[in-house]
């Protein structure tokens, strides 16, 4: 084999789940030498790609692509009401996942003419003074949003030009992960196991990424959680459903499904713009807790999960209008079919529904 790209013998490993020292000992070679052969110090023999292959389950085509191996995104976060906290492994998993989303988006875009129906605004965090509530105005007024609840969020996002993927990312405790990369469209992906109303929060905050932070500060994530409420809730707004009754659990729970936010997330609200005290507030987290509803809200609360759907238009335009076959599209993607149906939900009678988003031509 000519070519070996190192750092794709790596993402394969760890999107098996595999330790350096459980694969080496599935290739049965020293993990010292697999440790050379991902650092780019010694090129494997064709015989331990085949091993390497049959191991991460991807075919030998995989480790010859030359693109270049991203590492870990700016800002990764676990999950409300979740551990604190992400392990080694969650970071390595979500590094592999996204490395190979970016190289399969990379190839579909290819034969895909990719037209944005929106312009993704920036707006640096510094520059604006520090106060995401007024970027998320300005973020409003960009894309044209009517006043009041925030009908369909992944809609706006992928008509400005970004991918949006749900993944249950292997179980993993992130709620959600963002990655820009120069000449490729944003990707954000979200986890696919929470609820709708914390995933649409998420999404929010992913944005804020986007919109407000070119470089990382120590503030990036309270910025982006305060960016997502306002997004999701502009002051203005809220105002009127926040003045229109005493706030308890009934009032909290009779706005969830018109805002499309957690219960949690508009007591926030109410509280950052002066409609709770901070003893009213105590007050209500513990009868959260009285009602253990902190760790899950009513589920006749719940609203349906927003779905992407640019990645879906791409997938049909390959499959049913270029005329691939699933096989012939997984080996455009240098991956295995059986995979390929796995990571994007497909069968051999493939017909997703049109999507949403962006104009595909």
């Amino acid at each position: 084999m000519a070519f070996v790209n190192s750092g794709l013998l790596r993402i394969a490993r760890q999107d098996a789940g595999l330790s350096q020292g459980e694969a080496a000992e599935r290739l049965g070679i020293p993990q010292v030498m697999l440790s050379r052969y991902e650092n780019a110090i010694a090129i494997p023999s064709n015989n331990i790609l085949e091993r390497a292959s049959n191991a991460y389950d991807v075919p030998t085509s995989f480790f010859e692509q030359t693109d270049t191996v991203l590492g870990a995104p700016v800002s990764v976060h676990p999950m409300w009401r979740k551990k604190q906290s992400i392990t080694i492994k969650e970071m390595d998993a979500i590094i592999a996942e996204m490395n190979i989303r970016i190289l399969q988006l990379r190839r579909m875009l290819n034969g895909v003419e990719f037209v944005p129906q929106a312009t993704m605004p920036t707006f640096d965090a510094e520059e604006y003074g520090d106060n995401p509530e007024r970027i998320a105005s300005m973020v409003r007024g960009h894309w044209m949003i009517p006043r009041g609840p925030l009908q369909n969020l992944t809609e706006m996002v992928e008509r400005a030009g970004a991918i949006v993927i749900h993944s249950p990312m292997d179980g993993s405790s992130v709620s959600g992960v963002t990655m820009a990369v120069p000449g490729l469209l944003p990707i954000i992906l979200l986890n696919s196991e929470q609820p709708s109303d914390r995933a649409r929060f998420t999404l929010a905050h992913e944005l804020a990424h986007l919109v407000m932070h070119r470089f990382p500060n120590p503030s990036m994530e309270q910025q982006a959680n305060t960016f997502a409420s306002a997004l999701l809730m502009p002051a203005d707004d809220i105002r009127s459903a926040f003045m229109s009754g005493r706030i308890d659990l009934m009032r909290l729970a009779a706005l969830k499904p018109e805002w499309k936010v957690s219960m949690q997330a508009l007591l926030y609200r109410a509280q950052s713009l002066g409609f709770v005290t901070i003893k009213q507030a105590g007050y209500l987290w513990r009868q959260f807790n009285v009602h253990r509803i902190k760790l899950q809200e009513p589920p006749e609360l719940n609203f349906p999960m927003e779905t992407p759907g640019v990645l879906t238009r791409m997938i049909k335009l390959h499959l049913e209008t270029f005329g691939y076959s699933i096989p012939e599209f997984a080996q455009m993607l240098h991956f295995y079919p059986h995979r390929l149906k796995s990571l994007y939900h497909l069968n051999d009678h493939y017909r997703p529904q049109q999507g949403v988003g962006l104009a595909l031509a």
